[in-house]
């Protein structure tokens, strides 16, 4: 309960830090799709994508961004592992439902990678989660992406992001373990 309680007292704080900027360089963003989650126990966050967790595959967000580059994004994301699936070498004896909240902070570092193109934009993010598949477990986040926008005034895109969560009671948490979890999403401009 007070890992609980520390994840949301600095959640409210990060929140209410950002909220006292009154300059306007900084732009709203939801983001919303799918995710795919690998709990296979391997070290690899591509190996075996057809075994990974897609049932309920529901990724939604939302960031403030700074033109500085950097942002902090809140996300939520629902899937499901089925009866018969692994987690970690276990065969699953039933239906579980994976959910988790995330708070990251991230970097966009692509202008300086191309620092003419503008459509293309890649970032850096770590954090702090909190998910549950059949207990509850706090996880540090660390992964990176790539955002494409559709459009010229960058107010539609498409994200790909692939997030590895090391959860904090490893040794103890039976499924509720170190995974990758993938997205695929539609960015808006608020």
């Amino acid at each position: 309960m007070k890992k609980i309680s520390l994840l949301l007292l600095l959640i409210c704080f990060g929140f209410s830090i950002n909220a006292q900027s009154s300059r306007n360089d900084k732009e709203w963003f939801a983001s919303v799709g799918l995710n795919g989650i690998n709990s296979l126990g391997t070290q690899s966050p591509i190996n075996n994508p057809f075994d990974w967790a897609n049932g309920l595959p529901i990724s939604a967000g939302i960031e403030l961004a700074w033109t500085s580059g950097l942002a902090i994004e809140q996300s939520f994301t629902l899937n499901k592992f089925a009866e018969g699936d692994e987690i970690d070498g276990v065969v699953l004896p039933e239906d579980y439902t994976y959910s988790s909240f995330d708070t990251h902070v991230k970097y966009y570092f692509g202008k300086h990678i191309l620092p003419r193109t503008s459509w293309i934009d890649f970032y850096g993010n770590a954090g702090i989660g909190i998910f549950s598949i059949d207990e509850t477990n706090i996880s540090l986040n660390v992964g990176g992406g790539v955002q494409v926008w559709l459009n010229r005034r960058e107010t539609i895109g498409v994200r790909l992001q692939t997030i590895a969560k090391f959860a904090m009671n490893h040794a103890e948490s039976g499924i509720d373990n170190n995974h990758y979890q993938t997205h695929i999403q539609m960015v808006f401009a608020l």
